[in-house]
């Protein structure tokens, strides 16, 4: 046994796979996707062919894009034991995210084929639940409310589908927009908590749906997925610009983060951040819900000025949340948006990890006691 073994806490630093999926330089800030990069993505590519590009390492061409666009329609539908399984779980006031986790392992169970896994079946399989993962979020939200389901409509993109299916009104050709580009941004990003965990169980044999479900449960964390409600709470606590400097102050004297500031691998501001910034301020122009991007902004500025000298950056998750707000989108539905659009990196990782899988077993190093005696349970 080794004296001092190292101990690489949260596996930092430790490279578990190699990929085509991802690349990201959190010195420069770059994110790219199979080679092509986050701006360029963002600006010309629609959520349905950067779906394409993560499973198959390639834009589609016109035909390709059809194709998937069609499959992604014909497999939005809910079945009848989401659709009950919606109802029971707004009757027990669960969470959205757990009701998406439990929508995810029922799709699985009616999936006859779920343990098939050749690449063509995978994909099936990954398309099935980027299809249908944004009808069970809109589905849960409709029914917790007394509202009547809404079924997507065929002549509708997915961003602008599931804001329909939501909200009961057509997005405006910029909302649909900025929430497609929403999408792409939260669709993939290495080897993320929610990524790895998905890995773990699919390194066991378990089929893509478990493996997504296990993803889902790791992302609604509040360190991962659930830091873009907590941008929005934190937000509504601050509540106007007078408020910002007392408020951060305070909080930052406790040694608390502030959620949307900061991220575990970009070392300057997260390209994502930069794009829904810009994003932002075009949907503010239309909006009458811009006062939470504004105030992020401010948010934003006073935090450069307080942590002069060492800088935190804005991530993904600082402006996603009042974005969002203006959008219509509650605030407790952002994480599960982030797994509806994850779901198509989730899944192409999962791809990667089927076709060359070896089990995940990492060690860990005892630090206990040795050599204790049993005592007799009358003795103890």
């Amino acid at each position: 046994m080794t004296n001092n073994p190292e101990i690489s806490l949260g596996l930092e630093g430790i490279n578990i796979a190699s990929t085509n999926l991802c690349r990201i330089d959190g010195v420069a800030g770059e994110l790219i996707y199979a080679g092509y990069n986050i701006y360029d993505l963002a600006k010309n590519a629609t959520f349905e062919e950067v779906a394409y590009l993560l499973w198959n390492l390639d834009l589609p061409d016109q035909d390709q894009l059809k194709e998937i666009k069609e499959t992604f329609q014909s497999e939005r539908v809910l079945s009848e034991l989401n659709r009950h399984l919606i109802r029971e779980l707004v009757n027990g006031n669960a969470r959205p995210m757990r009701a998406l986790e439990i929508c995810v392992i029922a799709l699985g169970a009616l999936d006859q084929n779920s343990s098939d896994f050749s690449p063509s079946n995978l994909k099936v399989i990954a398309t099935r639940l980027a299809a249908r993962m944004p009808t069970v979020v809109a589905g849960f939200h409709r029914a917790r409310q007394g509202l009547d389901y809404i079924p997507p409509r065929d002549d509708l993109s997915h961003a602008a589908n599931f804001l329909w299916m939501l909200l009961g009104k057509e997005p405006s050709e910029l909302e649909a927009r900025v929430f497609d580009v929403a999408m792409t941004l939260h669709a993939e990003h290495e080897m993320n908590a929610s990524t790895f965990s998905a890995i773990v169980t699919a390194s066991t044999q378990s089929d893509m749906y478990s493996a997504i479900a296990s993803a889902v449960g790791t992302l609604k964390g509040p360190l991962h997925g659930g830091a873009n409600t907590a941008v929005y709470e934190l937000l509504t606590k601050i509540g106007d610009e007078a408020s910002i400097k007392p408020y951060i102050d305070e909080l930052l004297d406790r040694k608390e983060r502030v959620m949307g500031i900061g991220h575990r691998i970009y070392r300057t501001t997260d390209p994502r951040a930069v794009i829904l910034e810009a994003l932002g301020e075009e949907v503010a122009e239309e909006s009458e819900e811009r006062f939470y991007f504004d105030l992020s902004r401010k948010l934003r500025d006073y935090l450069g000025e307080r942590l002069a000298g060492r800088p935190l950056y804005p991530n993904v998750d600082f402006f996603s949340a009042s974005v969002y707000n203006m959008l219509g989108i509650p605030s407790d539905l952002y994480t599960a948006i982030f797994a509806m659009a994850r779901s198509v990196g989730w899944t192409a990782h999962l791809i990667e990890q089927y076709a060359n899988n070896r089990l995940v077993r990492p060690n860990a190093v005892y630090v206990g006691e040795e050599s204790k005696d049993f005592i007799p349970l009358a003795q103890r």
